[in-house]
């Protein structure tokens, strides 16, 4: 009797598992993987010449933006600077739509997702990594496109407002996030990258452009189109609220840091929900 409870007694004070031990090496595993796969997506868009002209062009009118002097009229300086901002932004566009949108589907073309899925890697860690790829792609060309204009904008003028240039490179950032998690969504939905790529494009600039004003519209519509545009306006990701070029172009005082942080969460959350529904697709599509 009183072994059978020495036994149980032992029995009940046995070491288990060590499952802290183990979620750690599982999420360090995972971490790994997803990070491997950002790295490729990454060394792709370093080797492809598009991002290069991209950032010639822009590094063409910021040098026009460094070297104009008419009549001393500071207002063109402005406008200049304006018009180079705009070309970061299309160009910044085009990154993360190109990038994301062929991403998932050259994969499938070349028939390298089997041996990739086969790793063990799973389609989540796939999907995951190839966002993370192409936002951090999208960060180090937006570095090189704030860093060349902040250098030339600043010895033109004289002032060097880093703060403000911060809070533009940063949110101009987050939109790029949530544009290519969007992508990456349309990239399982649509089986043509150039389909893909063009909807978005038009889907994306149509936000940008006509998002702030459809809760004014809505309100003289009124009527059932007036509460349709209303949930429109609700519902669509607002990307416009990440465009501060005016913040640079007419030397405003920086943003509250809180509304950066607000703004961050929306955009991270926009972003995590287009990833949601892209992985929901992707785990129970045909990949053959």
């Amino acid at each position: 009797m009183g072994q059978k409870w020495a036994g149980c007694h032992l029995l009940r004070h046995r070491p288990g598992p060590d499952l802290t031990s183990d979620w750690q090496g599982y999420c360090s595993l995972i971490s790994v993987r997803t990070i491997a796969i950002a790295q490729i997506v990454i060394i792709e868009m370093v080797r492809r010449k598009d991002v290069y002209v991209l950032l010639f062009l822009t590094g063409v009118v910021t040098l026009v933006l460094g070297s104009v002097d008419l009549f001393g009229d500071a207002k063109m300086a402005r406008y200049l600077k304006e018009l180079c901002l705009t070309l970061i932004w299309v160009s910044s566009l085009v990154i993360a739509i190109v990038t994301a949108a062929r991403q998932i589907p050259a994969e499938r073309e070349n028939r390298t997702i089997f041996p990739l899925l086969a790793k063990p890697v799973t389609r989540a860690q796939v999907l995951l990594g190839k966002f993370l790829g192409c936002w951090a792609a999208c960060g180090l060309a937006l570095a090189g496109f704030y860093l060349f204009f902040s250098i030339l904008s600043g010895s033109r003028e004289g002032s060097w407002p880093l703060a403000s240039y911060l809070q533009a490179f940063w949110l101009h950032w987050i939109f790029c996030g949530v544009v290519a998690a969007l992508t990456l969504l349309g990239s399982v939905v649509f089986t043509a990258v150039s389909s893909n790529a063009t909807i978005l494009f038009v889907v994306v600039s149509g936000i940008v452009l006509l998002a702030r004003h459809l809760h004014k519209v809505a309100i003289k519509t009124g009527g059932a189109s007036g509460k349709l545009l209303d949930m429109l306006y609700f519902s669509v990701p607002h990307l416009e609220w990440y465009d501060v070029r005016d913040l640079i172009v007419h030397n405003w005082p920086r943003l509250d840091w809180m509304v950066i942080g607000q703004d961050t969460l929306y955009g991270l959350a926009y972003a995590s929900f287009f990833l949601l529904l892209a992985w929901v697709r992707f785990r129970r599509m045909a990949l053959n």
